[in-house]
């Protein structure tokens, strides 16, 4: 009789950090697409850090990658956070839409609510947080 093999245990969870260090580089400001958006996970410590950055007419914002509504990640899939037309961020769990700009939640669930700001700046054409 052979035994059966002990499932893998479960992995622990992964610390969350909420705030990142100033002037890490992220990426060149070209590769974001206006209008557009991409996530950046940053491990800090032994913590990780999820936000995403949008590019909208020119200026970048940031912002954490947690839904003010019930603290989900926005994008379902890697790099949607804007809707199709690219004029809002949107929530892909449970459709609450947010100015890119100002993260302010003007439809769903969570209106009136806003994005946590991740400070993020351009130096040089490198998105940088700040």
């Amino acid at each position: 009789m052979s035994e059966q093999p002990e499932p893998p245990a479960p992995e622990p969870e992964r610390k969350r950090v909420w705030k990142t260090p100033v002037n890490v580089p992220l990426c060149p400001e070209t590769e974001l697409a206006d209008p557009g958006a991409r996530s950046f996970v940053l491990q800090i410590g032994e913590a990780f850090f999820h936000g995403f950055v949008v590019r909208k007419d020119g200026a970048v914002a940031g912002y954490v990658d947690r839904c003010p509504h019930q603290g989900h990640p926005l994008a379902i899939e890697l790099d949607r956070y804007l809707t199709p037309d690219g004029e809002r961020i949107l929530c892909g769990w449970h459709g609450a839409v947010f100015e890119p700009l100002t993260g302010l939640c003007t439809g769903g669930p969570c209106a009136g609510g806003r994005l946590t700001p991740w400070p993020v700046t351009v130096v040089d054409g490198m998105i940088r947080t700040a």
